[in-house]
This record gives C-alpha cells, sequence and structure tokens, in this order.
C-alpha cells in the first residue's frame, strides 16, 4: 500500500520541538515532502536530519511566522524547492514557559504576544499560501487550535484560551472563504497533552490528573496521538471535509 501523502508538498511550521516534530515525522512517514519553519533553526534542521536518516526529503528554514515578510519568504522558499504547497499545517505557537495564572494576572505584553504568534502568525501563514493552492485549484490547511477553551479552568490559561479560540473561529471563516476554490481548511484540538512544553510547566502534575479524571479514556494524551489526525485531514481520504474543529483529547471535552 502506498503512503497515503506520497509526493505531497506540506508545510508544518513549529517542527522542531514537540507536536510538531511529532506531525513532521510522520508526514515524512506517509511520503510528503516537506518545509518545516521554525522560530529555531537548529531545532527544525535537527528534525530535517532525523527525517532525512529516514530516507525522507525534508528542508529548514527560519522563520518568525508573527512577521509578514517572513511568510512571505516561506511561500517563496516552498515555490523555490518544490514549485507547489499541497498541505499547510499550522502548528507553531506560543505555549512554551507558560504557566497557569489567575485571569487578571495577564500583562499586556504578554497578551499581545500571544495573539501575535498563535493567531496573527497563523492568519499570516495562510495568507502567504493560500494563493498557491487557490492557483491550483485544491489544498489542504490545518490549524492547531485547542480545546483548552473549552475546559473548566480556562481562566488559568486565560490568553492562550482566547487565541486558540480565535484559531477556531479564523479556521471556520477561512472555510467560507477559501472552500469556492476547492480548499478544505480544518482545525485539531489537542487535549492536555505531554509534550516538552506541558511536561515543564510547574503544576502539570496536578493538571494531568485532573484531565484524565475527566477523561472517557483513563491515560495521558501522548504526542503521538495527534499525527493521525493530521494525517486524515491532509489526505485525500477528508476531501469533502471543511470548516470542521476535530477534538483530540480521549473525551476530556465532548464536542
Amino acid at each position: 500500500m502506498s503512503p497515503v501523502l506520497k509526493d505531497k508538498v506540506a508545510i508544518i511550521t513549529g517542527a522542531g520541538r514537540g507536536l510538531g516534530r511529532e506531525f513532521a515525522l510522520r508526514f515524512a512517514e506517509e511520503g510528503s515532502r516537506l518545509l518545516l519553519p521554525d522560530i529555531s533553526l537548529e531545532r527544525a534542521q535537527k528534525t530535517v536530519k532525523e527525517i532525512r536518516g529516514k530516507g525522507g526529503e525534508a528542508h529548514a528554514m527560519l522563520t518568525d511566522i508573527s512577521d509578514e515578510e517572513d511568510t512571505r519568504r516561506m511561500a517563496e522558499e516552498v515555490m523555490r524547492i518544490y514549485g507547489r504547497a499541497d498541505i499547510l499545517l499550522n502548528n507553531a505557537a506560543l505555549y512554551y514557559g507558560v504557566e497557569r495564572r489567575a485571569w487578571d494576572n495577564w500583562s499586556v505584553k504578554d497578551w499581545d504576544r500571544m495573539f501575535e504568534i498563535n493567531v496573527r502568525g497563523t492568519y499570516l501563514c495562510c495568507k502567504a499560501i493560500a494563493p498557491l493552492m487557490v492557483k491550483a485549484g485544491k489544498g489542504k490547511i490545518i490549524n492547531i487550535a485547542s480545546d483548552v477553551f473549552k475546559v473548566a479552568d480556562a481562566h488559568h490559561l486565560m490568553a492562550y484560551a482566547c487565541s486558540k479560540s480565535a484559531v477556531y473561529t479564523l479556521t471556520q471563516c477561512l472555510a467560507r472563504a477559501l472552500g469556492p476554490s476547492g480548499i478544505n481548511v480544518n482545525s485539531i484540538a489537542p487535549g492536555y497533552t505531554a509534550t516538552e512544553a506541558s511536561l515543564g510547566q510547574a503544576s502539570s502534575g496536578e493538571a494531568f490528573k485532573e484531565t484524565i479524571d475527566a477523561q472517557c479514556l483513563k491515560r495521558r494524551e501522548e504526542p503521538g496521538d495527534l499525527p493521525g489526525t493530521a494525517v486524515f485531514l491532509a489526505s485525500a481520504d477528508s476531501d469533502f471535509i471543511t470548516g470542521q474543529y476535530i477534538v483530540v483529547n480521549g473525551g476530556s471535552v465532548l464536542v
């Protein structure tokens, strides 16, 4: 059986670590040819090296997704290397180092930076890459949202929760705007996942216990639980699915 993404060109942002790395490794296994823009070129290059070591094709580039010129260069680079873009997976986000706090304890600087990266950055990547897909008459855009704005303690991560809620809305708006051009736009909502970022939080032990208690499936969510959904949304099997918010969280939030 051929890999389901054989020869598809995919851009995965923030693939230097965490979920982004998991997505990149799985997409490469499924035959994708990858461009991996990341705020850390060194981390992205490590992922590229890992993919190439397994026989895959990938290229890294330094990119700040909150900077419009950088996202334009991303579009230029994917065209230079591959001549097209079939899939855009908007994974890059500000989450590392974010700790739970009181709802009124977010500084304006922290709030603005959260939205600059998580919302504006996702929008700018779509703005840069969607025209390539429009010209081709097809494409898949997958935005990584979150279930955080639906959980009981969302107020403890208020700026992050609001930014991911905006990604949810952005996805639905783009599905309407780009559907007539043959482009599918969907979002994936991970639950509280055992990434380096989550495990590094001071309250992670208690947070995982509370999350698992609320889940239908009684185990910790692992990074490997997410890529299968992304592969499905990137593949031909999801060609008539768009504007959707797919929650992958073991049933802690039922939508």
